[in-house]
């Protein structure tokens, strides 16, 4: 409970500075500026897996509660793919990235799923 906040804290930061590289209000930055934000993020997700990394189950609830949370953002995470890919395959040009991280999302879901039924 206590990692809560810290959580909270480095996730906004996250989507603070990922929203900020897609130049929403079209504001001019710099090439030093874009590469020091790029770095930044890249530092905050860091982070943020090392919070994912060492996430301990206490008891049922708590597990329950983590395995919600990991499907939710798988089936979100691969939602928000699959309409990336819809909406570039309607212009023709659909972008490689979003097809790979789909493809490697299954996979890894899959491969996981058959190693904690083996292993756990």
């Amino acid at each position: 409970m206590k990692n809560n906040i810290k959580e909270i804290i480095v996730a906004t930061c996250l989507v603070v500075i990922t929203i900020l590289l897609l130049n929403p209000l079209r504001f001019w930055m710099p090439d030093m500026m874009v590469i020091l934000m790029l770095a930044l993020a890249l530092i905050i997700f860091g982070i943020f897996a090392t919070f994912i990394l060492r996430e301990r189950i206490f008891d049922e609830r708590d597990g329950i509660h983590r395995t919600l949370a990991g499907r939710n953002a798988f089936l979100v995470g691969s939602a928000v793919l699959m309409l990336g890919i819809l909406v570039q395959g309607y212009s023709h040009s659909i972008d490689p990235w979003l097809v790979i991280a789909l493809i490697l999302m299954i996979i890894v879901k899959i491969t996981t799923r058959i190693w904690s039924d083996k292993n756990l």
